[in-house]
């Protein structure tokens, strides 16, 4: 009878744990990519409570808010041949988990990419008029150029460009 009761713990401690490992809860700032055997399955982006197979299937979160990127500042040459130091900030929002997780996989390789659209669009922009451009009543228009040619080449990484100010 001993045998037979401590089988019975055994049994259902294991699926226990089974079961805590198959369940997860997707917050509602979050959003969620399945992965079964390193392959993306699915996406979830609807709060609550989800299953998923144990030991064969892993999630990969992703924040759904909106998220701040702070470009390091980049010296930038004028028409007129004066120097900028230029510092950048980015607001942007994960809109398509999978195509972000299949170019980027997480946020720190985005910085890097992200980066240098940024300076690409940066000089661009600013490389083309000269310094009292930048700072008279101008910088707005030249701003959201700046805005414009960052959320186009931001598109590819499944990502929206919120805002951008230098």
């Amino acid at each position: 009878m001993k045998k037979r009761t401590g089988l019975i713990l055994g049994f259902i401690f294991l699926c226990t744990i089974v079961i805590y490992n198959s369940l997860f809860f997707v917050e509602q700032r979050i959003q969620v990519l399945i992965l079964q055997f390193g392959e993306p399955i699915r996406v979830i982006q609807e709060p609550g409570l989800n299953f998923k197979i144990p030991l064969a299937q892993n999630i990969v979160k992703f924040d759904k808010r909106i998220l701040l990127f702070d470009n390091n500042a980049e010296e930038i040459i004028a028409a007129d041949k004066k120097r900028l130091i230029v510092d950048a900030f980015v607001r942007y929002k994960i809109v398509d988990p999978l195509k972000f997780y299949q170019t980027v996989r997480f946020e720190a390789a985005l910085n890097n990419r992200l980066g240098s659209v940024i300076n690409n669009s940066l000089r661009a922009v600013l490389g083309r008029v000269p310094l009292e451009a930048v700072i008279s009543d101008r910088r707005e228009q030249l701003m959201d150029e700046v805005s414009g040619l960052v959320a186009k080449r931001a598109t590819q990484f499944g990502i929206t460009i919120e805002e951008v100010r230098i």
